[in-house]
């Protein structure tokens, strides 16, 4: 039975009449006694005599309960009085030294701002693909194979292997397919715009992964030939507020396909972001049965509950059968055969979250991050914590002087260790708290510099209230892990040594002084040291001899456009004398280059043992003199050869391969393509070895060089011009004139070798930025750390200053004292450091097939660094202990 408002009000002046409420806990008590009467109600009593069974319930004369409430009203005023104390004592302390309180808090408020955005970072690189919302059940498959020569990794599988894994394997709940298609031409009105990020996909696509439809049937979406999905903003960039269902975009104008839906943008955080999506029905390509081509980026959803392991060896048996005929037809073997030869074809799967970081395979849809930069900024911002928390317990243990008289006159007073332990940790968790603040303020600040630099698009959750929850818990823990051993080592202190003027200001702890600057000079060196490796390693890259000359060359985009006028528009442009050559292709050693993998064998021998796979360019005439590579054997293509139609050029190392003695003038065999890049072995075509040309890089230097060959042939993709480097300006104006006279229906663009080369390392630019940035910062707090330990030995050795200064000693003398026992630990740090940066620096450089492993100048020179940075820090506190008078220092002896 509930009870009325009127009943409620009088049971708790009641209470209160009696003295059974405790201020504190009036709603629970007064809850307690309601929940009673109601029961009682319940049972048919009437309300004054449940109201004194209740209350008869408390005990006689409520005595018990008059007890119970009286510990609990002195134990509140305790706590309560307690805190008040602690928190005026800090307030107090902090304002006494305001200076050595800046600094800790400054030190804290720049590591922890470190720590979070170094966090969100890791938070950000691991996020990846996280939107899908059946991520942890989609698998790439990727091929592995060992042939011809090269031991390669392929994001891309055969064309027929989405359909068959998912009829066949019954784990597989479906599968889909992208084919990659570098840039089509997309009408708008009368203008072509040049789009990239462009895929011809399986409709299965769809359903595999969160691709959520704002316009169309997620079903029928890309179910019919020549339609088309699109993202958001390219609907809005063709269409404008019109709705873009049913409308028809011309591609590579003759081509025309509806628009069968629109999706949402794909996240920033997802490894492939295509701006449209063309039916697959329609490619020609995708309709072949050749499982000895690998073009298609292959997906899979696996069942739930299912084994990806027992997936993955079916997928393989499906391989087995289904390419074991075609290679008994190519070559003439069995798979089992050709591996007892030490060839290798087999498909591994790969879950999707492990994409973005663990995966840098040849034909990746876009570039991806790399693992090995999470753990470097992991330890970078679990260094950083460590070098804050270190300054800290230097700031505070180097002032404990100032402390000792507070100590033992609170100790004399009845001050039990625990509540200075207490009051110290508060102290130091107060101070952490003020520096969480000032670190997200510091943070915020920050951050657009740092995703300018970073290139990502991080934001601090400042409306999260979990964030804030988690971010004051965390500066919770770090202030007690940054405030207990100085609570207990201040706590320690003996009062009678304290008061009659015998306290030796912490001397009888040199190890753990010792320890810590030993411990923040190895970080800092270890951090030194790297960022000097990482500057190296991307120097050595930059200024590798390459085999090609890079500089003063202007790439001319998408001449195709122009048809059959790219020969004129090339030779027009070469009769400016500034212009000093030009080749017309497409196949160029950089990124985002086309790219065409093949096989060839010796003429007269199909046997597997004589192929060799390899990259098969097609180029023009001037292409090697353009470039500025160099012919080591035999010759280059020449207009004055008409043979040269049939005549190909290797590198070294596809030279290497072919095992001549003297390749030139040996013949090879390769298959002609067929348009569905399908292979006829009825249709081969022998070519001539007219030159070797150097091995020169054609991919990053994170990868080896591999076998090539150049051949004559159309790739109109681009134009290379190689001109005179100080002229660069007129060069692109001249260029942009000529584009316009032959009325291309693209706009003119343009690039330079060089920065497209340097693009390709555009990730470890970014890092080695970033990294240098968290790095100077953490010297800023170990500085700071160093400053606090120079002002602990100058107050531990006052009185023997102030002795040798009596017997005569310089300041010079002084200084040069605290300064070497100083250095000695810095010494010492650096002997330490050098295993734990070598060993980092290895790991590191395994990503490179080219490194420029650092030397003894590089470990030396940071040692050095190291010094310098430690005595310019000690320097001020060494100087002003030096300096100060002796009679202060001896007073009272």
């Amino acid at each position: 039975m509930k009870l009325k408002a009127s009943q409620v009000e009088y049971i708790h002046e009641d209470l209160l009449k009696r003295g059974l409420v405790y201020e504190p806990f009036r709603e629970e008590i007064l809850d307690h006694v309601c929940a009673m009467l109601e029961e009682k109600l319940e049972g048919g009593e009437k309300f004054q005599d449940a109201y004194a069974n209740v209350l008869k319930s408390f005990g006689p004369d409520h005595e018990l309960n008059r007890i119970q409430y009286n510990t609990l009203i002195t134990t509140h005023s305790i706590i309560k009085t307690m805190l008040a104390t602690y928190f005026k004592t800090a307030i107090r302390n902090i304002k006494r030294r305001k200076f050595y309180t800046f600094i800790n808090t400054a030190g804290l408020s720049i590591g922890i701002a470190c720590t979070l955005l170094i966090s969100l970072f890791i938070a950000d690189e691991l996020g990846y693909d996280r939107h899908n919302l059946n991520g942890e059940r989609i698998y790439r498959v990727i091929s592995h194979i060992r042939f011809g020569g090269n031991d390669t990794w392929y994001a891309v599988c055969p064309a027929p292997m989405a359909r068959a894994i998912s009829e066949e394997i019954p784990e597989i709940e479906k599968a889909g397919r992208f084919r990659l298609w570098g840039s089509i031409l997309v009408k708008k009105g009368e203008e072509n715009i040049e789009e990239y990020n462009i895929a011809w996909t399986d409709p299965e696509i769809l359903r595999i992964f969160t691709i959520p439809l704002i316009h169309g049937n997620q079903d029928m979406a890309l179910a019919e030939p020549n339609t088309a999905v699109i993202s958001e903003s390219t609907a809005r960039k063709y269409f404008g507020e019109q709705d873009p269902l049913n409308q028809i975009l011309t591609l590579n104008n003759d081509m025309n396909y509806k628009v069968a839906g629109v999706y949402k943008d794909f996240p920033d955080k997802s490894h492939f972001h295509f701006n449209m999506m063309l039916a697959i029905s329609g490619l020609e390509e995708s309709k072949n049965d050749m499982w000895l081509s690998n073009n298609f980026q292959t997906y899979f959803l696996i069942k739930q509950g299912a084994d990806p392991k027992a997936a993955e060896k079916k997928i393989n048996d499906l391989l087995l059968k289904y390419a074991e005929p075609q290679v008994m037809q190519f070559l003439g073997k069995t798979i089992a055969q050709l591996e007892a030869e030490d060839t290798k074809v087999e498909q591994r799967i790969q879950p999707l979250y492990d994409i973005h970081l663990r995966s840098s395979l040849i034909a990746e849809i876009e570039p991806n991050g790399d693992i090995r930069y999470v753990y470097i900024f992991s330890t970078v911002a679990l260094f950083i914590l460590i070098l804050a928390v270190i300054n800290f317990i230097n700031l505070t243990t180097a002032r404990s002087a100032d402390r000792a008289r507070e100590v033992g006159i609170r100790k004399v007073m009845g001050s039990y260790r625990k509540h200075l332990v207490f009051q110290f940790l508060a102290e130091s968790v107060f101070i952490c708290l003020i520096a969480v603040i000032i670190a997200i303020l510091l943070a915020n600040l920050i951050v657009p510099l740092f995703n300018q630099l970073a290139e990502k698009s991080i934001s601090i959750p400042n409306g999260s209230i979990a964030f804030w929850i988690l971010i004051l818990a965390a500066g919770l823990v770090v202030g007690i892990m940054a405030g207990i051993y100085p609570a207990f080592f201040l706590s320690s202190f003996k009062p009678v040594s304290i008061l009659s003027g015998k306290f030796s200001r912490g001397a009888r702890n040199p190890l753990m002084r010792n320890f810590m600057v030993v411990l923040q000079f190895t970080i800092s060196t270890v951090l030194i040291i790297w960022t000097l490796a990482v500057y190296n390693q991307l120097n050595y890259i930059m200024h590798f001899r390459l085999g090609y000359n890079k500089d003063q060359v202007i790439i001319v985009e998408s001449p195709y456009i122009l048809g059959n006028q790219v020969e004129s528009f090339k030779n027009e442009v070469l009769k400016n004398p500034v212009i000093k050559s030009g080749t017309i292709s497409g196949f160029l050693p950089i990124a985002r280059s086309d790219r065409n993998n093949t096989t060839f064998w010796k003429k007269g021998d199909r046997s597997p043992e004589n192929f060799v796979n390899m990259q098969s360019w097609t180029v023009d005439h001037d292409y090697i003199g353009t470039l500025g590579m160099k012919i080591v054997a035999g010759r280059d293509f020449s207009r004055d050869y008409p043979s040269d139609s049939s005549a190909i050029i290797l590198n070294e190392r596809a030279a290497r391969l072919f095992g001549f003695e003297n390749p030139i003038g040996q013949e090879i065999v390769v298959f002609r393509s067929s348009p569905d890049n399908s292979i006829d072995e009825m249709n081969d075509e022998t070519l001539h070895i007219i030159g070797i040309v150097q091995d020169f890089n054609w991919e990053s230097l994170h990868e080896n060089i591999g076998s090539l060959s150049l051949r004559l042939g159309s790739s109109p993709g681009r134009i290379s011009f190689r001109y005179n480097g100080s002229e660069t300006a007129t060069v692109i104006d001249y260029l942009d004139k000529k584009w316009d006279e032959y009325k291309a229906s693209l706009p003119f663009e343009f690039s330079f070798l060089d920065q497209d080369f340097a693009s390709m390392y555009s990730s470890e630019s970014r890092t080695a930025n970033i990294f240098s940035a968290f790095v100077i910062l953490a010297i800023v707090i170990a500085c700071l750390g160093l400053f606090a330990l120079a002002a602990f030995m100058a107050e531990q050795r006052t009185k023997e200053i102030g002795v040798r200064k009596v017997m005569g000693a310089t300041i010079g003398n002084i200084v040069l004292m605290l300064s070497g026992d100083f250095t000695k630990l810095v010494f010492l740090a650096y002997l330490i450091s050098i295993p734990i940066a070598w060993y980092g620096i290895r790991l590191w450089l395994q990503g490179f097939a080219y490194k420029d492993i650092p030397g003894i100048l590089l470990y030396g020179g940071a040692g050095l660094g190291a010094i310098v940075i430690a005595w310019i820090t000690v320097s001020y506190q060494s100087f002003r202990a030096a300096s100060t008078n002796p009679a202060e220092a001896l007073r009272d002896e």
